[in-house]
């Protein structure tokens, strides 16, 4: 046959090539359908469509909040060593500045006459009130009257919490000024006094008073006429740390107001040491976690330290007596414990494990969603055609 028979066949010609790609495909755990089983169809196209949309939306999701992080909450013992701390105050009481005395007094036993160091400035309580009464009627929850809770501004004091708002905040007062008073009318009497600035102090239990002169304490001269007190008050700012005018504090704002002359304000606070930060991840078991005291003006663009308080508040009716002392006390305790409120972001490699669960399980999920969807529409089909076959035409009824 022309050679042909003498002539041998090449067998591996015919089978699979030789090498390391061969023994691979033995080890294949996943089945492959051949083209000519499978068939292209519109809805199939359709749900393909929504699927990829789908995963681009998730995908997209999961950035956005890759990338603005997540917030934690780390308690601590305040470890670092700090002697000092400032307070911002801005009060206006409804008493001529001559009447008025205001005075710290600390654990150590340091007395300080803020008095002398914070600024006062005659004002009138009327164009306070119409400051309050305008800004209430615009719909801002800034002010609120003593003992009445107001949703708004809680929600706003919960925005102070977070710390892209906090250090938003503080970016935008730079200035840390206290505000202008509101102008005074002609026909505005000059009746209050207003008392503002910042003073240092030992960072430790104290107390601050805000009494009438010849009450309270000792000095020299005729005592103030008790027929001429009014401690009806408006607390603007009331903070420690550095002084931050954009954050409300939850004594911020504040308006108290009697009619009664002999008659005590006592606001009882509970100071925390916290420091809001974007540096990255904190873990609260390490030794060294940030000290509020070694925070300096580079680190502000990430990091601030302030302090937090919460306040429990009295008031009563004091009988007129020379030893008893009228007026508005505030009595601040130092806790122990330094918060730490971080804006954390995960690593790229668990953000690429999101990724890849969020598209497997939205492709696994639909390629199991248009099976059954495929077999139910597959299995209604049948049942209609069976029906129209087992009915009897007009043709046939006739015959």
């Amino acid at each position: 046959m022309n050679g042909f028979a003498k002539g041998s066949l090449d067998e591996g010609s015919f089978g699979e090539p030789d090498g390391i790609a061969a023994k691979l495909r033995t080890f294949d755990a996943f089945p492959k359908t051949k083209p000519t089983y499978t068939s292209t169809t519109a809805g199939g196209g359709q749900w393909t469509i929504f699927i990829a949309i789908l995963c681009t939306i998730l995908s997209c999701s999961e950035l956005i909040t890759w990338h603005r992080g997540h917030e934690n909450h780390h308690f601590s013992v305040e470890r670092g060593v700090s002697q000092e701390m400032q307070l911002n105050l801005d009060v206006v009481v409804a008493m001529p500045c001559d009447d008025v005395r205001i005075n710290v007094q600390d654990a150590v036993g340091d007395h300080i006459l803020a008095g002398d160091l914070l600024e006062k400035q005659p004002t009138s309580w009327a164009a306070w009130n119409r400051e309050v009464t305008r800004q209430r009627s615009g719909g801002s929850p800034e002010y609120q009257i003593l003992s009445k809770e107001d949703t708004l501004r809680l929600e706003e004091q919960e925005e102070d919490l977070h710390v892209e708002h906090v250090l938003g905040e503080v970016r935008r007062s730079r200035k840390k000024k206290f505000p202008k008073a509101p102008k005074l009318k002609k026909s505005d009497a000059v009746d209050s006094c207003r008392v503002f600035g910042s003073l240092e102090g030992n960072k430790v239990h104290g107390n601050m008073h805000i009494t009438a002169r010849g009450f309270g304490y000792f000095e020299w001269g005729q005592a103030a006429n008790p027929h001429s007190f009014n401690f009806t008050h408006l607390i603007t700012e009331l903070s420690f740390g550095p002084h931050y005018a954009r954050l409300l504090n939850p004594l911020d704002k504040t308006v108290a107001t009697t009619s009664v002359n002999f008659y005590k304000y006592q606001y009882h606070l509970s100071v925390v040491p916290t420091v809001y930060t974007k540096a990255g991840h904190i873990d609260p078991n390490r030794r060294s976690l940030p000290d509020p005291s070694s925070i300096t003006a580079k680190d502000s663009k990430t990091t601030i330290s302030t302090n937090q308080y919460a306040v429990t508040s009295y008031s009563q009716v004091i009988q007129p007596r020379i030893d008893a002392a009228p007026g508005i006390f505030f009595k601040y305790n130092i806790e122990p414990i330094l918060l730490i409120v971080s804006q954390e972001r995960d690593s790229l490699l668990a953000l690429l494990v999101r990724l890849v669960n969020v598209m497997s399980g939205v492709l696994v999920a639909g390629g199991w969603l248009f099976q059954i969807g495929s077999w139910a529409v597959e299995a209604v089909g049948k049942r209609r055609r069976l029906m129209s076959e087992g009915l009897l035409t007009g043709k046939h009824a006739t015959e």
